[in-house]
């Protein structure tokens, strides 16, 4: 620890070995892990859209909504087959045939599928029908979930806890490293602080992805949708997150279509297939600026 309470640079490699990016036997520093999630890349030079409803309510709604982010551009489909819920009353999600309908979405469009596994026991089940599985922020620091996350063989989309700090955050990460898996992408969502609620949902910690990049070479993405909790504030959210480095954005879709029901679960924050369209061509035409950008400096040498 330094004088303010912080954990140190040097102290973070000590505790979390297997994931620091100071500690390359070569002393070289570590690069940044490219994890694949079928042709998804995170940690690549294109920053990778995942995108779909919040909860998986019924087939058409998910078919539906798939179809329309892969005509956005979207490199993967996200959606909530075993839902947390604040209230025990509230839709808790479709549970093995929300699976079942994420797997037939997969296959019609291609797009690999990521989706929360709540529990131990739906690991193994989860794992069989998605492609990469997700720990929520309410189960950051579950960690017998972790560890058996860590053993499933699939990559694993970390969120980050909404009070944890990026020393806990890491933690959490190393228990699923330690099982063997470094297939990981860290999610920041947002945190609790003094304003949330107010006026938007949760605080989006934009100052944590250069932080994080600075110590882990884990993937670091951010979840928008959550942070901000109002579908207006998604997009400037989604491109401020691309200009401070995040390698992806992962962000809940709602059908546009006349007559469609809206979201049982979180409709304040989920935006339409268009604005999701506008947000991958900002990252396109941002990449073919920086690609501009270095050509030049090159060319300058």
């Amino acid at each position: 620890m330094n004088i303010a309470g912080r954990v140190d640079g040097n102290e973070m490699a000590r505790l979390f070995p297997l994931l620091s990016r100071k500690t390359d036997p070569f002393g070289g520093g570590r690069e940044t892990r490219v994890v694949q999630v079928g042709q998804a890349r995170f940690g690549g030079q294109r920053p990778v859209v995942i995108a779909g409803p919040c909860a998986v309510e019924s087939r058409e709604q998910t078919l539906e909504v798939a179809r329309a982010v892969k005509a956005a551009g979207a490199d993967m489909l996200r959606g909530g087959a075993f839902k947390p819920r604040t209230s025990p009353h509230d839709f808790q999600g479709l549970g093995l045939e929300g699976l079942k309908i994420l797997r037939e979405a997969c296959e019609e469009t291609g797009l690999p599928v990521v989706t929360e596994v709540m529990d131990t026991r739906q690991v193994e089940v989860v794992a069989q029908h998605a492609d990469m599985l997700q720990i929520g922020s309410r189960n950051m620091q579950n960690y017998p979930l972790l560890t058996e996350a860590g053993r499933a063989g699939k990559p694993v989309l970390l969120k980050r806890g909404m009070a944890a700090s990026l020393y806990e955050w890491l933690g959490a990460a190393e228990y699923i490293a330690k099982e063997g898996n470094l297939e990981i992408v860290l999610c920041e969502r947002g945190i609790k602080a003094y304003p949330a609620g107010e006026y938007s949902r949760y605080v989006l910690d934009l100052n944590v992805i250069p932080a994080a990049k600075a110590e882990t070479f884990l993937p670091v993405i951010v979840d928008p949708s959550h942070a901000t909790g109002v579908s207006a504030m998604v997009e400037p959210a989604s491109r401020a997150a691309i200009e401070f480095g995040c390698h992806g954005l992962l962000i809940e879709v709602a059908s546009d279509l006349a007559g469609a029901a809206a979201p049982v679960c979180d409709a304040a924050q989920a935006i339409g297939p268009g604005t999701l369209r506008d947000i991958v061509e900002f990252i396109g035409a941002r990449q073919e600026y920086l690609a501009k950008k270095r050509a030049h400096a090159a060319q300058q040498r």
